[in-house]
Protein backbone atom coordinates (compact mmCIF):
# COMPACT_ATOMS: atom_id res chain seq x y z
CA UNK A 1 0.00 0.00 0.00
CA UNK A 2 2.94 2.58 0.61
CA UNK A 3 4.21 1.61 -2.49
CA UNK A 4 0.95 2.77 -4.30
CA UNK A 5 0.57 5.61 -2.69
CA UNK A 6 4.13 6.84 -3.55
CA UNK A 7 3.70 6.34 -6.91
CA UNK A 8 0.11 8.49 -6.63
CA UNK A 9 2.64 11.34 -5.45
CA UNK A 10 5.06 10.88 -8.22
CA UNK A 11 2.27 11.63 -10.45
CA UNK A 12 0.46 14.51 -8.93
CA UNK A 13 2.64 17.71 -10.31
CA UNK A 14 2.68 21.21 -9.49
CA UNK A 15 5.12 23.71 -9.91
CA UNK A 16 4.65 26.94 -8.62
CA UNK A 17 5.89 30.32 -10.81
CA UNK A 18 6.71 33.48 -8.40
CA UNK A 19 6.57 35.59 -11.09
CA UNK A 20 8.23 36.37 -14.60
CA UNK A 21 8.12 34.15 -17.79
CA UNK A 22 6.46 34.69 -20.47
CA UNK A 23 4.45 37.62 -19.79
CA UNK A 24 7.37 39.45 -18.57
CA UNK A 25 10.39 38.13 -21.17
CA UNK A 26 8.94 36.28 -24.49
CA UNK A 27 12.66 35.01 -25.30
CA UNK A 28 13.38 33.23 -21.95
CA UNK A 29 10.99 30.83 -22.02
CA UNK A 30 13.03 28.08 -19.96
CA UNK A 31 10.64 27.64 -16.88
CA UNK A 32 7.95 27.17 -19.56
CA UNK A 33 10.17 24.59 -21.29
CA UNK A 34 11.05 23.00 -18.03
CA UNK A 35 7.18 22.50 -17.45
CA UNK A 36 7.02 21.06 -20.67
CA UNK A 37 9.27 18.34 -20.05
CA UNK A 38 7.27 17.07 -17.40
CA UNK A 39 4.83 15.54 -19.38
CA UNK A 40 6.91 13.08 -20.74
CA UNK A 41 4.59 13.61 -23.79
CA UNK A 42 5.17 15.06 -27.49
CA UNK A 43 3.09 17.97 -29.08
CA UNK A 44 1.89 18.69 -25.24
CA UNK A 45 -1.64 20.20 -24.98
CA UNK A 46 -1.40 23.23 -23.10
CA UNK A 47 -4.32 24.82 -21.53
CA UNK A 48 -4.03 28.70 -20.24
CA UNK A 49 -6.44 30.10 -17.70
CA UNK A 50 -6.48 33.67 -17.12
CA UNK A 51 -9.05 34.04 -14.91
CA UNK A 52 -7.61 36.31 -12.52
CA UNK A 53 -6.97 38.76 -14.99
CA UNK A 54 -10.35 38.75 -16.60
CA UNK A 55 -9.13 37.41 -19.68
CA UNK A 56 -7.39 40.82 -21.39
CA UNK A 57 -6.02 40.23 -24.82
CA UNK A 58 -2.58 41.06 -24.35
CA UNK A 59 -2.47 38.38 -21.65
CA UNK A 60 -4.12 35.74 -24.32
CA UNK A 61 -1.11 37.71 -27.58
CA UNK A 62 1.50 37.52 -25.16
CA UNK A 63 0.32 33.38 -24.23
CA UNK A 64 -0.17 32.50 -27.94
CA UNK A 65 3.42 34.20 -28.66
CA UNK A 66 5.14 32.20 -26.44
CA UNK A 67 3.79 29.07 -26.53
CA UNK A 68 3.59 28.69 -30.52
CA UNK A 69 7.61 28.71 -30.79
CA UNK A 70 7.52 25.74 -27.97
CA UNK A 71 6.64 21.92 -28.88
CA UNK A 72 3.09 22.42 -27.78
CA UNK A 73 -0.63 22.80 -28.75
CA UNK A 74 -1.82 26.05 -26.81
CA UNK A 75 -5.19 26.94 -26.25
CA UNK A 76 -7.21 29.17 -23.62
CA UNK A 77 -10.08 28.80 -21.49
CA UNK A 78 -12.37 31.57 -21.08
CA UNK A 79 -15.42 31.97 -18.32
CA UNK A 80 -16.46 36.08 -19.38
CA UNK A 81 -17.49 34.49 -23.51
CA UNK A 82 -19.24 31.57 -24.10
CA UNK A 83 -17.54 28.98 -21.86
CA UNK A 84 -16.96 25.04 -23.01
CA UNK A 85 -17.74 22.28 -20.94
CA UNK A 86 -15.20 22.48 -18.43
CA UNK A 87 -14.70 18.96 -17.12
CA UNK A 88 -14.42 17.68 -20.99
CA UNK A 89 -12.08 20.70 -21.91
CA UNK A 90 -9.43 20.56 -18.42
CA UNK A 91 -9.30 16.73 -18.47
CA UNK A 92 -8.10 17.11 -21.68
CA UNK A 93 -4.81 18.91 -21.70
CA UNK A 94 -1.10 17.85 -20.57
CA UNK A 95 -1.03 20.87 -18.64
CA UNK A 96 -3.21 23.55 -16.98
CA UNK A 97 -1.31 27.18 -16.73
CA UNK A 98 -2.96 29.81 -14.15
CA UNK A 99 -2.23 33.15 -14.90
CA UNK A 100 -1.89 36.04 -12.72
CA UNK A 101 -4.16 38.87 -11.21
CA UNK A 102 -6.86 38.56 -8.84
CA UNK A 103 -6.52 35.79 -6.91
CA UNK A 104 -9.54 35.81 -4.66
CA UNK A 105 -12.06 36.90 -8.01
CA UNK A 106 -10.48 34.22 -9.79
CA UNK A 107 -11.19 31.59 -7.09
CA UNK A 108 -15.16 33.13 -6.73
CA UNK A 109 -15.29 32.81 -10.51
CA UNK A 110 -14.11 29.22 -10.21
CA UNK A 111 -16.45 28.09 -7.31
CA UNK A 112 -19.09 29.30 -9.16
CA UNK A 113 -18.10 26.88 -12.10
CA UNK A 114 -16.99 23.99 -9.80
CA UNK A 115 -13.84 24.51 -11.26
CA UNK A 116 -12.04 23.34 -8.15
CA UNK A 117 -13.40 20.04 -8.02
CA UNK A 118 -12.37 19.26 -11.74
CA UNK A 119 -8.62 20.79 -10.95
CA UNK A 120 -8.28 18.45 -8.34
CA UNK A 121 -9.32 15.34 -10.53
CA UNK A 122 -6.86 16.88 -12.95
CA UNK A 123 -3.41 16.25 -10.83
CA UNK A 124 -4.89 13.05 -9.53
CA UNK A 125 -4.64 11.94 -13.25
CA UNK A 126 -1.30 13.22 -13.61
CA UNK A 127 -2.40 17.16 -15.43
CA UNK A 128 0.86 19.18 -14.79
CA UNK A 129 -0.54 22.19 -12.98
CA UNK A 130 1.19 25.24 -12.69
CA UNK A 131 1.35 29.53 -13.13
CA UNK A 132 2.23 32.46 -12.24
CA UNK A 133 1.93 34.65 -9.08
CA UNK A 134 -2.41 34.04 -8.51
CA UNK A 135 -1.43 31.08 -10.93
CA UNK A 136 0.90 29.84 -8.05
CA UNK A 137 -0.46 30.54 -4.45
CA UNK A 138 -3.95 28.95 -5.40
CA UNK A 139 -3.17 25.60 -5.08
CA UNK A 140 -1.93 26.11 -1.64
CA UNK A 141 -3.70 26.45 1.33
CA UNK A 142 -3.00 29.90 2.23
CA UNK A 143 -1.46 32.63 0.16
CA UNK A 144 -0.20 35.84 0.18
CA UNK A 145 -2.32 38.07 -1.73
CA UNK A 146 -2.72 42.43 -3.17
CA UNK A 147 -6.07 40.72 -4.55
CA UNK A 148 -7.87 43.99 -2.25
CA UNK A 149 -6.45 47.28 -1.77
CA UNK A 150 -3.88 48.35 0.51
CA UNK A 151 -1.52 46.20 2.84
CA UNK A 152 -1.20 42.26 1.70
CA UNK A 153 -3.43 39.98 3.30
CA UNK A 154 -3.24 36.29 3.71
CA UNK A 155 -5.95 34.16 1.53
CA UNK A 156 -7.46 30.77 1.66
CA UNK A 157 -7.05 29.15 -1.15
CA UNK A 158 -7.58 25.62 -2.79
CA UNK A 159 -5.62 23.40 -0.47
CA UNK A 160 -4.08 21.06 -2.92
CA UNK A 161 -0.70 21.36 -1.11
CA UNK A 162 0.32 22.29 2.70
CA UNK A 163 0.91 25.76 4.28
CA UNK A 164 1.27 29.23 2.27
CA UNK A 165 3.02 30.95 -0.55
CA UNK A 166 3.80 34.56 -1.32
CA UNK A 167 5.00 35.29 -4.72
CA UNK A 168 7.06 38.13 -6.11
CA UNK A 169 9.46 37.77 -3.00
CA UNK A 170 11.86 39.80 -4.75
CA UNK A 171 9.81 41.43 -7.29
CA UNK A 172 7.80 43.79 -4.91
CA UNK A 173 8.83 45.94 -2.47
CA UNK A 174 6.12 44.88 0.16
CA UNK A 175 5.68 41.10 -0.24
CA UNK A 176 8.81 40.10 2.19
CA UNK A 177 7.85 42.13 4.96
CA UNK A 178 4.10 41.46 4.88
CA UNK A 179 4.97 37.44 4.26
CA UNK A 180 7.02 38.33 7.84
CA UNK A 181 3.94 39.87 9.29
CA UNK A 182 2.07 37.22 8.73
CA UNK A 183 4.08 34.72 9.81
CA UNK A 184 4.94 36.05 12.86
CA UNK A 185 1.28 37.04 13.99
CA UNK A 186 0.65 33.72 12.90
CA UNK A 187 -2.34 34.51 10.62
CA UNK A 188 -0.53 32.54 8.09
CA UNK A 189 1.20 28.95 8.34
CA UNK A 190 4.32 28.13 7.31
CA UNK A 191 5.03 27.89 3.75
CA UNK A 192 7.67 29.04 0.84
CA UNK A 193 8.50 32.63 -0.93
CA UNK A 194 9.13 32.26 -4.13
CA UNK A 195 11.33 35.01 -6.29
CA UNK A 196 10.04 35.87 -9.87
CA UNK A 197 11.82 33.58 -12.41
CA UNK A 198 11.48 30.89 -10.06
CA UNK A 199 9.53 27.50 -9.96
CA UNK A 200 8.94 25.61 -7.11
CA UNK A 201 7.99 22.16 -8.89
CA UNK A 202 6.08 19.50 -6.04
CA UNK A 203 5.19 16.08 -6.39
CA UNK A 204 2.47 15.10 -4.51
CA UNK A 205 3.01 17.18 -1.20
CA UNK A 206 6.90 17.71 -1.07
CA UNK A 207 9.38 20.02 -2.84
CA UNK A 208 11.02 17.81 -5.77
CA UNK A 209 12.90 20.59 -7.00
CA UNK A 210 13.71 24.37 -6.93
CA UNK A 211 14.15 25.92 -10.83
CA UNK A 212 15.01 29.35 -12.17
CA UNK A 213 15.20 31.24 -15.25
CA UNK A 214 17.41 33.85 -13.87
CA UNK A 215 20.97 33.61 -12.50
CA UNK A 216 20.64 34.49 -8.58
CA UNK A 217 16.70 34.00 -8.34
CA UNK A 218 16.06 31.94 -5.51
CA UNK A 219 12.70 30.32 -2.94
CA UNK A 220 13.01 29.81 0.68
CA UNK A 221 11.32 27.85 3.51
CA UNK A 222 9.51 29.81 5.59
CA UNK A 223 8.12 29.73 9.54
CA UNK A 224 7.56 31.30 12.72
CA UNK A 225 9.18 29.84 15.78
CA UNK A 226 8.02 31.57 18.44
CA UNK A 227 7.29 35.16 17.10
CA UNK A 228 10.71 35.16 15.01
CA UNK A 229 10.55 34.37 11.04
CA UNK A 230 13.05 31.49 10.01
CA UNK A 231 14.10 32.52 6.29
CA UNK A 232 16.01 29.14 5.02
CA UNK A 233 17.16 29.37 1.24
CA UNK A 234 16.22 25.82 -0.76
CA UNK A 235 18.57 24.78 -2.85
CA UNK A 236 18.04 25.76 -6.77
CA UNK A 237 18.93 24.55 -10.29
CA UNK A 238 19.60 27.17 -12.69
CA UNK A 239 18.13 26.32 -16.29
CA UNK A 240 19.68 26.55 -19.80
CA UNK A 241 18.50 29.24 -22.05
CA UNK A 242 18.75 26.89 -24.93
CA UNK A 243 15.61 28.01 -27.17
CA UNK A 244 14.93 23.98 -28.50
CA UNK A 245 13.28 21.66 -26.10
Amino acid sequence: MAEIGLMADEKRQIIAIGGGGFYRDSENLALERYILQQTGTAGTRVAFVPTASAEPDNYLVSFYTAFLKLACRPSHLSFFKRTPDLRAYLLNQDVIFVGGGNTKSMLAVWREWGVPEILREAWDSGIVLTGVSAGAICWFEQGVTDSWAGELHSLDCLGFLPGSCCPHYDGEADRRPSYHRLLASGEISAGVAIEDWTGVHFRGAEVHRVVASRNGARAYSMRAVYGSVQEVPLPVEYLPQSKNL
